[in-house]
């Protein structure tokens, strides 16, 4: 817990990864179905991958002297993605704690560089992270998450996010649970490019709907998979849930998440911009513990973003 106390008492965000999925589909050449990067913790190749992948976020924590908040490799992981991928609930549930497993052997690496390093047990939307289709109800989210959340318990993660969240009543649901698993538990949502979340929620209204039915339970909440321009001006103009708004992993793209479901090809935008965004939203998230990237990013952008908070070239 004293590490996770430091994550929470920074005055410096520390650093996490950028976008996975897309740097291992789109720039390293891996497929998998569903864009569920979790089966190919079955693959060598992938895993050797994996791991040089996040050696590089992991040099520039060292370089900023920053902590690090390392991700399982489990965004698809809720059991009911399990038929999609031809997988059982026991095989999800083994995936997951092999992801933890690799995680921990990734951290074991850098101890003595960078410091502290927390294991995040990263929980999916159990639908389409861009579109939310059918939203659970709070009890059926419940169901649908607990499995998962309850192996990264016994797997002894620091934490778990929920990551692209698009509607409250899933992010209410994974909260409960967390509570019951006795896991620290951050919330991530998703918004379109007017700044609500795809339900039409507004970010604000999304983050006090679920501080008021969990007791706050929420660590501390996300903004992750939109541009820095899509939520800027809701931050800008929000009142006290911006205080509890404490991690941002944006988009390299200004695409709407329709036009990136449609695109063929990554869209990378602009490194430099991207760390001169982040410079700004600093100065609008007094309460900012995380900085790292989401799809279309990758060491390049988190580098950038890492030049402009923490005032040290990187490399």
């Amino acid at each position: 817990m004293k590490d996770l106390e430091k994550l929470l008492e920074t005055k410096t965000p520390f650093l996490t990864d950028g976008g996975f999925e897309t740097w291992l589909f789109f720039q390293q050449g891996f497929e998998a179905p569903e864009f569920a990067a979790i089966v190919l913790l079955d693959d060598e190749a992938a895993r050797s991958a994996m791991r040089t992948y996040f050696d590089g976020f992991l040099r520039m924590a060292a370089a900023a002297e920053s902590g690090f908040v390392l991700d399982t490799n489990t965004w698809r992981g809720c059991t009911s993605w399990g038929p999609k991928l031809n997988r059982s609930e026991s095989e999800m549930l083994k995936l997951t704690e092999n992801a933890v497993e690799l995680a921990k052997e990734i951290r074991s690496g850098w101890t003595s560089r960078v410091s502290p390093i927390l294991v995040n047990g990263v929980v999916g939307p159990a639908g389409d992270g861009y579109a939310p289709g059918k939203i659970p109800t709070i009890a059926e989210t419940r169901e649908l998450h607990r499995p998962q959340i309850e192996t990264f318990s016994s797997s002894g993660v620091d934490m778990i996010s929920a990551i692209t969240m698009t509607n409250i009543s899933e992010a209410i649901g994974i909260t409960r649970v967390a509570i019951e698993a006795r896991l620290p538990v951050v919330i991530s949502f998703t918004v379109e490019t007017d700044g609500r979340l795809p339900t039409g929620d507004a970010l604000g209204d999304a983050i006090t709907a679920v501080d008021e039915a969990t007791g706050r339970a929420p660590i501390y909440y996300m903004v992750n998979c939109a541009h820095p321009n899509h939520f800027r001006d809701a931050i800008a103009n929000g009142s006290e849930w911006v205080h509890r708004i404490g991690g941002v992993r944006a988009n390299a793209s200004r695409l709407s998440h329709a036009e990136l479901d449609e695109a063929e090809n990554l869209d990378d935008g602009n490194p430099v911009e991207f760390g001169q965004l982040h410079a700004e939203l600093i100065s609008l998230l007094p309460n900012l513990r995380v900085v790292g990237g989401c799809c279309g990013t990758d060491h390049r952008h988190v580098g950038c973003v890492s030049d402009h908070i923490h005032r040290k070239k990187v490399a």
